[in-house]
């Protein structure tokens, strides 16, 4: 049926996303998922409408990658670093929460969701103020994500907020003991990383991630604990924030969310996932942006493979990430994107459904 629809924009996606919010809202029978949803929505098109002013003035214009498809030249000088409209509401709404509820957990999230925004603006800020597409070298910037990483989950499995089970279904898991450590700093560091990838094309991460954190939030109600409730809200408040700001980052975008926002996305997804024990779900629902991830891996280690075998480096793709292979195909950037959106819908479905039949 999704994959009929020809035209499947912004509209076409926020339509199917509400519907399947108040069809959610229904079956749990609590209307304040719809609720938070809406009004982050709202939040996130008022914030990031005015941002875009705010941007303008001080001179934060995106300074496009010279190796990267030539057709992209034409958005230099778009507004950047939108995350910080993104970001800024969540954390603002987390906190509140936070101290309310008087939750560690809610804290430690708080704390990676804090560590990874600073990361994103640092790196934004170094690019414009460098006038290039180059801001934290790849090192440091893994440096730094490490490092809150692994202070997070550190903390937390101290503190035993970390379930030791990778929970397949309610029937099924598995206890992979210590090696839960190594699995959720790769969940962490990789889903950021992935989302940051991603955002490569007008509207792909931002739709991909309300998609996502919907499906995170229903997974997350699904398991019926009441202390896990507080973070399906904060899931929907973000699959909110994701499509309000979609409404100025679609194509042709008027403004990108940067590191700022991809990467800090990355880490809502990740900690969250690793928090609730939604890790193999989430493995599903982000089909999209660890494929694109693993087209980056697959690329070098093929280029570094064959330069090592034949004297001269060979790309499998035309370039990567994967999106980018497509454009170069002769495949229009829209159309990219709306079968991506396509295909995360097909992977969230399919995440839910194995929850309940498993």
């Amino acid at each position: 049926m999704i994959g009929k629809i020809k035209n499947f924009n912004f509209e076409s996606l926020l339509i199917l996303n509400t519907f399947a919010l108040i069809v959610t809202s229904y079956f749990f029978n609590n209307f304040i998922l719809i609720g938070v949803f809406t009004l982050f929505f709202f939040i996130s098109l008022l914030t990031t409408k005015n941002g875009l002013g705010i941007i303008r003035k001080l001179n934060l214009f995106q300074n496009i990658r010279t190796e990267g498809p030539t057709s992209h030249y034409k958005k230099n000088f778009t507004p950047t670093m939108g995350g910080i409209f993104m970001i800024i509401p969540f954390l603002i709404f987390l906190l509140i929460i936070a101290v309310n509820l008087g939750s560690l957990k809610l804290f430690l999230l708080l704390m990676a969701i804090f560590g990874f925004f600073i990361t994103g603006l640092l790196d934004d800020y170094l690019s414009i103020k460098n006038k290039e597409n180059k801001g934290l070298k790849a090192k440091e910037k893994f440096t730094l994500q490490s490092i809150i990483s692994i202070i997070f989950i550190f903390l937390a499995y101290k503190n035993n907020l970390i379930n030791p089970l990778i929970t397949v279904s309610e029937s099924w898991g598995i206890n992979i003991s210590y090696f839960i450590l190594p699995i959720s700093f790769l969940m962490l560091v990789g889903i950021s990383n992935s989302v940051n990838l991603t955002d490569g094309l007008d509207g792909l991460a931002a739709g991909c991630s309300g998609i996502v954190f919907y499906g995170l939030g229903t997974e997350i109600l699904m398991k019926e604990q009441q202390e896990l409730f507080v973070f399906s809200i904060l899931c929907y408040s973000m699959s909110g924030i994701c499509l309000g700001f979609l409404k100025y980052n679609c194509y042709p975008a008027k403004i990108f969310m940067g590191d700022t926002g991809s990467l800090s996305i990355g880490a809502i997804m990740g900690s969250i996932a690793i928090l609730t024990d939604s890790i193999f779900t989430l493995s599903i629902f982000s089909g999209v942006f660890i494929i694109e991830s693993v087209s980056v891996m697959i690329q070098v280690s093929f280029f570094k493979i064959t330069k090592k075998l034949c004297h001269r480096g060979k790309r499998l793709f035309l370039m990567a990430p994967l999106h980018h292979h497509f454009e170069l195909k002769g495949v229009k950037e829209k159309k990219i994107v709306e079968n991506f959106w396509k295909i995360n819908i097909l992977l969230v479905i399919l995440g839910i459904v194995l929850k309940i039949n498993l």
